[in-house]
């Protein structure tokens, strides 16, 4: 049994097969694709609704392969997990509430995160580096805040429809932020009725997209960076892992060539 599991842990972790699952998601990903094209359904949809069941029946088999191969510890990997709700969705029924589920059978695309090396570094790298970038979210929503008081307290009369209230002044500072139609759109016109009123649109663009954004691009970019240095760590950590076990059986290879050679010599002599 032990042997069996064995095979197939190697089956899994063999690199070939790696690849070929790699290239069974890129192909039904291309297949969703073409689904969406009204001509090509007409031509051969039946064809491309038999390929994606294909390819659905192809992830059900790895992930049988991976649950006997490690176990318990299949569910111990995230990754394993992602892809066994990403693969069980596909088999939500095509009627009633379970219909707009069968929709997100598309997240089948996702596989190739988990299916990459480095897309699931930078995954983890993002999901790492939260916490900070929620400090900074903070500090924005604070930034939104005040300007947003300060806008519908100065602006809001003149111009309701952008700052009549406070949401309706975070929002245009969301599309100030973005820097999308801000200064033709927004700023000139509030600009031309508020002669100082460059001062607010453009200490608040300074400290959002400027300073906080900058700050999370930051901090995504060195959780990124670390995670990689992590993982290149490791992976010389395993390779010298590797070559000590390699000295440790060339040593013993020579204790028993040695053992063999003096075991020789013995016999010869008594001979």
């Amino acid at each position: 049994m032990g042997a069996g599991l064995n095979r197939i842990r190697k089956i899994v972790e063999y690199r070939p097969f790696q690849w070929a699952i790699l290239g069974v998601i890129l192909f039904n990903s291309v297949l969703f694709g073409l689904q969406t094209s009204r001509s090509m359904m007409h031509k051969c949809g039946t064809m491309m609704q038999h390929l994606d069941q294909l390819c659905l029946w192809i992830f059900v088999g790895e992930l049988a392969l991976k649950m006997l191969a490690y176990g318990v510890r299949f569910l111990r990997d995230p990754w394993n997990v992602f892809d066994f709700l990403i693969v069980a969705v596909s088999f939500a029924p095509d009627m009633g509430m379970f219909s707009s589920l069968r929709l997100f059978r598309v997240l089948r695309v996702f596989k190739l995160v988990s299916g990459m090396r480095h897309m699931r570094i930078i995954i983890s790298a993002i999901l790492r580096s939260l916490p900070g970038v929620s400090w900074a979210g903070m500090l924005l929503l604070l930034v939104y805040y005040v300007y947003g008081i300060i806008g519908t307290n100065i602006f809001g009369a003149a111009f309701p429809d952008w700052f009549g209230n406070l949401g309706k002044s975070v929002y245009s500072l969301f599309q100030v932020m973005t820097l999308e139609s801000w200064s033709m759109g927004i700023a000139r016109p509030v600009i031309a009725q508020f002669p100082y009123a460059w001062v607010y649109f453009v200490t608040y663009i300074l400290l959002s997209s400027f300073i906080v954004m900058n700050i999370v691009v930051g901090i995504v970019l060195n959780s990124i960076g670390d995670s990689f240095k992590k993982e290149d760590r490791d992976d010389a950590v395993s390779a010298g892992d590797a070559l000590a076990e390699l000295e440790k059986l060339k040593k013993q290879l020579e204790i028993v060539e040695k053992a063999f050679g003096a075991s020789f010599a013995n016999k010869k002599e008594t001979k």
